[in-house]
């Protein structure tokens, strides 16, 4: 059947293995606010942590998994670290997620949120944002 699709052609195993590693890390709530909290600008695992009531040791946690799976990257300065979200396709990655969750919701409840999306402080100074 897929076969007749002219257009059709299954990713590589490496790529379906690194988009499933996204997902996982995708799959707990703290490590979600974190990396909302990402986009808006780098911060610290203290203020993380404060953030999302979180112990810093938890937080610390959650940023060496997403470290990993290369959605976060870290900044060292002196024995300071300070993380951000590795670029846009997280931002799109979660804009995604949380839409979708915003939808599911939004069926099964009534509901008047509105859509949900994520913009990174850049973007929502530029004049076309």
């Amino acid at each position: 059947m897929h076969e007749q699709l002219p257009d059709f052609e299954m990713p590589d195993d490496d790529d379906v293995q690194v988009a499933a590693d996204a997902f996982r890390m995708l799959s707990d709530k703290n490590r979600i606010k974190i990396l909302v909290a990402l986009l808006q600008g780098e911060s610290s695992v203290n203020c993380l942590a404060e953030l999302i009531d979180a112990s810093p040791s938890a937080v610390s946690q959650h940023l060496a998994k997403l470290r990993l799976a290369g959605l976060v990257t870290v900044r060292r300065e002196g024995t300071y670290a300070y993380y951000v979200a590795a670029n846009s396709h997280v931002q799109k990655l979660l804009t995604e997620a949380l839409s979708h969750a915003d939808h599911h919701v939004s069926r099964t409840t009534i509901s008047e949120r509105g859509s949900m999306s994520i913009t990174s402080p850049a973007e929502s100074r530029s004049p076309t944002g």
